[in-house]
């Protein structure tokens, strides 16, 4: 146990010099705290501790246990396999596993509750496929401390969820070149990837890349604490989910490593402020990178590089991973969603300069992104099944496909329609069933102002259903509507849970059980497992039915339908799509297929007209200097009066790697033509 555990926990190493890419480059300021900074550090450390951002001792020493007995687990796993081959009594002696952490836990920045992201690693004879998703899932099923047991083999990552006496744990495996693994097992080594299969090499990289961040930063006790301070701003402001587009936890921690090397002599407070100045300014799609990019011809792995790969000219957003083979981190990232990140750090950047100049408080900073009150439409997304273990495979399933959603709109509406999915979900208190809901807000792409603009996704969701549909794992009693809803309509219980609901959810009391009735009005006529599962209910408007449902089951089409309009605003059309069958109808369905109605044009006000505080106007003018942002002299410090140096950084982190792609001043050509790169949009 001692090898590998406190191998997990131990001090990161020093250092190594960085060179190419983003390392190479001088920090922006040397300059070291003021007084006022170290005041402004503590009101900010003190602000998050009250906020519970921390978990307790006791709770920090069951993780401790319960990591102590998985990782037993793990070694007698690997030596029950090896006497089921039939290999030598030496060899059994011999038969050892390791375990690894990564993620929050291991760049020391979990919080309460947070789950432990853990890598398994074993010899080369016991295989993921055969015996960690066979054997060990067998073993782990009849141990009454495991629960919420579900196996993902078929995931980017392969993994094994699960909760441990309550803490939820994601276990991945990965089997090495080696007969025998030494207690000290050092997975930094690059010998590690030898002989290995890429879904090996991705669960590896998880390790890998956290010990990487920590030598990398000047100061790993100053990084933490600002990027707790940062993944808990991204989460209040909805912006802190990899699945759906946005941005995860690796993500997250490069940028704030990022800024770290930048001012290496700045405390927390500066380093948030700093954060925000710098990314606002940045000129996507060039890469933020933390050191240079390595390449091993012996080893042959793909790296970002995109004179090499297509695929990399296409990425928005990309922050590259500082281990072999450097990756993207943000791929998910869509046009829609980048617009989504800026204007959430054009309010971090506005906030944090009237902080320094005394206007504001840390809470300000904090409040939470109001979701339900930016746009004027939005999609819904509404997920049920028999009972709470098909939902949470069901659920996954689909939450995996919703960035395909953001991006066929994206397509089929040539950027015009943009999506912004909220992270958090949300289930209906009133509705015994397992379920649950996620909203996507919809925008006409800025500048637009054209009233009454009329998008036609009625193929878009189509498409969409139909790719959902294939799921394999597909079991009676799971079904999925998607549904155009106005602000208006959006029931009482959404917010009374909040942005602030995590996953999974917690149980709601039983006054607020009513609250969402309140709102009811006329329903319509729909698939009947829906009515009778999700029982929505929304107002109607002008006398007609604005519920729009459009359910799958297995992959099916809807057939073809005939086409009806409702005026729901002076300046918007919705047209609903009424269906005389199931668009389903398996064998064995419990849905009766009376009948369904389908996303339909969508109209949209002018969303300019909404409050400033809810549409931040992000700039479309190329990048300008931070200077022209900075709050006042007196503030920012002297040797900061010339921050240009941020363009010609953002431009310097691509050179190498952009100039076959012909990259000049934040253009890129791609296969397809110019991808123009203008503030936050990318057209």
């Amino acid at each position: 146990m001692a090898g590998s555990f406190v191998a997990v926990r131990g001090k990161p190493r020093s250092s190594p010099k960085r060179s190419g890419g983003g390392g190479a480059d001088p920090p922006l300021s040397l300059a070291m705290p003021t007084v006022a900074d170290l005041h402004k550090t503590a009101e900010l450390e003190k602000f998050l501790v009250e906020a519970g951002l921390y978990e307790g001792e006791e709770e920090s020493a069951k993780r401790e246990e319960v990591l102590r007995e998985i990782d037993q687990i793990v070694k007698e796993w690997v030596k029950k396999v090896t006497i089921q081959k039939g290999y030598s009594e030496q060899m059994v002696k011999e038969a050892n596993a390791v375990l690894f952490t990564f993620g929050s836990y291991r760049l020391g920045v979990h919080g309460p509750g947070a789950d432990i992201d853990a890598l398994c690693i074993g010899p080369s004879y016991v295989k993921r496929e055969e015996e960690f998703f066979v054997t060990l899932y067998g073993a782990l099923s009849e141990m009454e401390e495991v629960t919420e047991l579900q196996p993902v083999p078929d995931a980017h990552v392969p993994v094994m969820k699960f909760k441990f006496r309550g803490l939820p744990i994601d276990l991945l495996y990965a089997s090495v070149s080696l007969p025998v693994i030494p207690p000290d097992f050092d997975i930094s080594q690059g010998s590690v990837l030898c002989d290995v299969d890429e879904a090996t090499v991705r669960s590896l990289n998880g390790c890998r890349v956290a010990d990487q961040i920590l030598r990398l930063v000047p100061n790993a006790e100053i990084f933490r604490k600002t990027l707790r301070c940062l993944k808990y701003w991204a989460q209040r402001r909805g912006v802190y989910s990899n699945v759906t587009g946005l941005l995860g936890g690796v993500s997250w921690a490069l940028l704030v490593a990022r800024v770290c090397q930048l001012y290496p002599n700045a405390v927390p407070s500066m380093l948030v402020s700093r954060f925000f100045r710098v990314f606002t300014q940045w000129q996507w799609p060039n890469p933020v990178m933390l050191c240079a990019i390595e390449n091993d011809d012996n080893l042959g792995f793909a790296v970002w590089d995109p004179r090499k790969n297509p695929r990399d000219r296409s990425h928005v957003m990309p922050i590259i991973t500082p281990a072999y083979p450097c990756m993207n981190s943000s791929y998910n990232v869509s046009t829609s969603t980048l617009r989504v990140i800026m204007e959430q750090f054009q309010f971090g950047n506005k906030i944090c300069q009237e902080i320094e100049l005394n206007k504001a408080s840390w809470s300000s900073l904090f409040e939470p992104f109001q979701f339900f009150e930016a746009y004027t439409r939005y999609l819904v997304v509404d997920i049920v099944a028999d009972d709470d273990d098909d939902l949470r495979l069901w659920k996954g399933w689909i939450e995996s496909r919703l960035r395909q959603l953001t991006l066929k709109i994206e397509r089929d509406t040539k950027g015009m329609l943009q999506c912004h999915p909220n992270p958090c979900e949300y289930a209906d208190p009133s509705i015994q069933c397992a379920h649950c809901a996620f909203y996507m807000g919809l925008s006409r792409k800025e500048g637009m102002k054209i009233r009454g603009q009329k998008f036609d996704i009625r193929g878009t969701v189509d498409e969409f259903m139909h790719e959902i549909g294939m799921y394999t794992q597909w079991k009676s009693g799971m079904d999925l509507a998607v549904t155009h809803v106005c602000k208006k309509e959006i029931p009482l219980y959404v917010f009374e849970q909040g942005c602030q609901k995590t996953r999974p959810p917690t149980p709601i009391c039983a006054e607020q059980q009513d609250q969402s009735d309140k709102n009811d009005s006329e329903v319509c006529t729909t698939t009947a497992s829906l009515v009778g599962q999700l029982k929505r209910k929304y107002h109607s408007v002008g006398g007609a039915d604005v519920d729009s449902f459009k359910s799958v089951r297995r992959a099916s089409v809807s057939p073809a339908c005939e086409e009806a309009s409702i005026q729901l605003h002076d300046d918007a059309n919705f047209g609903l799509t009424n269906c005389s069958t199931s668009p389903h109808g398996s064998e064995g369905s419990t849905v009766s297929g009376n009948s369904c109605a389908a996303v339909g044009t969508i109209g949209l006000v002018d969303e300019t007209s909404l409050p400033g505080c809810l549409m931040p106007n992000v700039e479309n003018d190329p990048i300008r200097t931070i200077l022209e942002q900075a709050p006042s002299e007196s503030v920012v410090e002297k040797d900061e009066r010339k921050l240009e140096g941020i363009e010609s950084l953002a431009s310097s982190n691509c050179t190498e790697f952009m100039e076959v792609a012909e990259v000049v001043t934040g253009t890129i050509l791609t296969e397809n033509g110019d991808i123009r790169l203008s503030g936050h949009e990318v057209i």
